[in-house]
């Protein structure tokens, strides 16, 4: 029997964790879904997928995977698992064959200047800039913290080059913040354009899956009703 998918899998971004995802997480599972949230380290880019493919193995059935930022680099090569029946991207990078996070940001800059770079090959961001670069729509206590506690995202995570986009065989959806300073809009709207995504747009700072955990939530909904899976 055809049934619509009831497992969600998050993955977070560049500079982040998993917990910036609870609001989103609390709108799903009071929706009744089984919701995972991936805690990938951000030390290389094949370590983040190689976590983010170990939680999927163990949701009890097919999967709506989701990425935000970063996150999108992830799922577009994670989603190639055999569970995962749609992927979601929020301001994400919907990368092709042979594109990095850092090589299409060259194409289409960003409006930030606030990313930096250690003497260790990591990227962080200017905590001067956060709340302005980063996530503009949240109280200015709750960036401050943001910016304390950000995890820093390797170089080779950002420069790494996607093999295998799953978006060229599964069906994708894609949520546009306009307000975004760290991934150009425009570029946003080209990445979910060419993968042919289910759009809408959302007046958002970056992290929209914080600002817009409603919207964020509701778009999750519409890809798991839309997937009728076996189970």
């Amino acid at each position: 029997m055809k049934q619509a998918v009831r497992n969600v899998v998050l993955v977070h971004g560049a500079f982040a964790d998993g917990s910036g995802w609870e609001p989103v997480f609390n709108i799903l599972k009071k929706e009744g879904y089984t919701v995972a949230i991936v805690q990938h380290p951000e030390t290389s880019y094949a370590e983040d997928v190689k976590f983010t493919k170990a939680v999927i193995d163990r949701q009890p059935g097919p999967v709506v995977l989701v990425g935000h930022s970063y996150g999108g680099a992830v799922i577009t090569e994670a989603g190639n698992h055999p569970k995962v029946a749609a992927l979601v991207y929020i301001a994400a990078f919907g990368l092709d064959t042979g594109e990095s996070c850092a090589s299409i940001e060259q194409d289409v800059p960003p409006a930030t200047t606030g990313i930096k770079a250690t003497d260790d090959g990591y990227f962080y961001i200017d905590p001067a800039a956060f709340h302005a670069d980063f996530a503009a729509d949240l109280p200015e206590a709750q960036t401050a913290f943001m910016a304390a506690s950000q995890v820093l995202i390797s170089a080779d995570s950002f420069t790494h080059k996607v093999t295998n986009p799953a978006w060229k065989s599964k069906p994708a959806w894609y949520m546009v913040a306009t307000e975004d300073r760290s991934i150009n809009p425009d570029q946003e709207r080209m990445m979910a354009k060419r993968m042919n995504a289910q759009t809408i747009e959302v007046k958002s700072s970056h992290v929209a899956y914080m600002s817009h955990a409603k919207e964020t939530a509701q778009l999750i909904i519409e890809a798991a009703n839309s997937v009728h899976v076996n189970e």
